[in-house]
């Protein structure tokens, strides 16, 4: 839902600074031509996708860190330089064994062992018995007539659901937890209860894909390193192989492709020996988050930050994710709002409060750069007013069928934690740019969530005040390699990042940093 605030003019008037026509002066410095000069480098295929711990990632990064020195932008001294280094840890599979019978199978044709956090395993037992789907519920339960202590369960992805269509467990259209995060609840039941080991099934997948088997062998980087969970162990086997082990396989299958739940006339146990052992490494490898600073004169212990996250998805099957709009479109903008301070710097005419201009890696990963930040902080949280982010500015919502598709920004946040931000945000707009900032993803009801989908939500989960500038681009080319350069808007592209240097100005420059009289919102499923 659309909600526009109302601010009297002589309100705005006297919320603004004196240092408005300083303002339009520097902001006239961010151009299309400048914004376009630094996303064909950082959306190029030299770039490869930026993929966070890739190569493309760290080229990117020198870049950014190569406009950020040019600048003259400050390097904090508490880093020793323009980066903030993360740890990432990547597993790779050394050995992998796994007998039944008399017979060996073949990794990548008959099995997989999906991602795992321990280091190795050997499991031996001489048992299978049939489990259904893995669950155990007050509505539901695979358990109830079997014994599994010792033996390994044979289960299938999934939930059933009941004659009108609902799921039985949830009582709706909706499944639940036993679907997301589903295998991860079924593996802790299954170590309670003793089972040595579970084969695995997916219904709707008769082998794995060359990914999820290149997956298995090496995952990607994960951040933070997982702690060990009692999860019981297990391995993906093919419909193929499943069809040779499993008596009636063929009937399983058709009830679990139809989320029909399991009886006792689909029970089975099965004598057999087996053996799984394989053996992994941690992989230490690094990423990094790019902070330079413009610091303030009377109020240089204050901060507020502007980021954006300079990742993306990197390459596969041969194709780069170039993420012109997502997120080059943010960083792009971040580069060029510091050209714009530094240059009004240079004229005497620099910040009270200190800018400081973060882009940060892993966010496609799940926030990973902007949360090592906000738990490992170079500036104090409680001293930084405001961190506006950037994420997708490029483009026209092709879903924004309403009201004018060429004078939008989203800005989400602003009903959230400080009563201040929209007063702010709007004045400056209204005065600068007259773009109309539509808050339809503040509807507490937003289906996407996107409040919490970007980094400024690791700044909020701290206390921080946030606004977050997007486009709404969740259609079209979102996450496609066809997210490219050329799909740019490059007049909206320039007034929305003039737009939010206005805010970030009037954020750096008023008497007070932001009141914090919200609370802080938590996610909610």
């Amino acid at each position: 839902m659309k909600k526009l605030l109302f601010i009297p003019l002589l309100l705005i008037a006297g919320m603004l600074t004196a240092q408005k026509d300083d303002a339009a002066k520097y902001a006239s410095i961010i151009t299309e031509a400048g914004l376009q000069q630094h996303l064909n480098i950082i959306a190029s295929a030299e770039m490869e996708g930026r993929e966070t711990g890739t190569e493309g990632q760290r080229k990117a990064a020198a870049y950014i860190e190569g406009q950020f020195q040019a600048l003259g932008l400050t390097a904090s001294e508490t880093l020793n330089g323009y980066q903030q280094y993360y740890p990432l840890y990547s597993k790779r599979l050394l050995e992998s064994k796994v007998s039944i019978g008399n017979n060996e199978l073949t990794f990548g044709q008959e099995y997989i062992i999906p991602f795992q956090e321990n280091e190795g395993i050997s499991i031996k037992a001489n048992e299978f018995i049939f489990a259904g789907y893995g669950i155990e519920d007050e509505k539901y339960s695979d358990y109830k007539n079997i014994q599994v202590a010792g033996k390994v369960i044979v289960i299938f992805l999934g939930e059933p659901k009941n004659a009108e269509g609902n799921y039985i467990v949830s009582g709706s259209n909706k499944p639940s937890e036993w679907t997301y995060p589903g295998l991860s609840n079924k593996l802790e039941l299954a170590a309670r209860k003793g089972v040595k080991a579970v084969l695995l099934i997916n219904p709707n997948m008769d082998k794995p894909s060359s990914r999820m088997i290149a997956n298995s062998k090496q995952t990607n980087p994960q951040y933070p390193e997982k702690p060990s969970i009692n999860q019981a162990k297990y391995i993906l086997i093919t419909h193929e192989y499943a069809a040779q082990l499993i008596p009636g396989f063929g009937h399983l299958l058709k009830m679990a492709k139809m989320k029909n739940e399991f009886t006792d006339t689909e029970a089975w146990t099965k004598k057999i020996k087996f053996k799984l052992k394989y053996k992994k490494y941690t992989e230490k490898i690094t990423a990094s988050n790019v902070l330079g600073l413009i610091e303030g004169t009377d109020k240089k212990d204050e901060y507020v930050f502007i980021t954006a996250h300079y990742d993306h998805l990197g390459m596969h099957d041969g194709k780069i994710y170039y993420g012109a709009d997502d997120d080059g479109s943010g960083t792009c903008a971040v580069i060029e709002m510091a050209t714009a301070f530094a240059k009004a710097k240079a004229d005497g005419k620099g910040p009270r409060r200190t800018i400081v201009f973060m882009t940060v890696s892993g966010e496609e990963k799940g926030l990973w750069g902007s949360e090592y930040y906000t738990d490992n902080p170079v500036f104090p949280l409680h001293k930084t007013s405001v961190d506006l982010n950037i994420d997708m500015i490029g483009r026209i919502d092709t879903e924004r069928k309403k009201d004018d598709t060429l004078n939008y920004v989203y800005v989400v946040g602003h009903d959230k934690i400080s009563s201040e931000m929209p007063l702010i945000n709007e004045a400056v707009n209204s005065k600068y740019t007259g773009l109309v900032l539509d808050y339809k993803f503040d509807d507490p009801n937003d289906p996407e969530k996107i409040y919490f989908r970007s980094d400024h939500y690791n700044f909020a989960r701290k206390g921080v005040p946030v606004l977050f500038f997007y486009d709404g681009m969740l259609k079209a080319d979102y996450h496609k390699p066809t997210d490219t350069v050329d799909k740019i808007n490059w007049p909206l592209y320039e007034k929305r990042t003039r737009m939010i240097f206005h805010t970030a100005w009037e954020m750096a420059n008023r008497n007070n940093m932001l009141i914090r009289d919200k609370p802080i919102p938590t996610m909610t499923r």
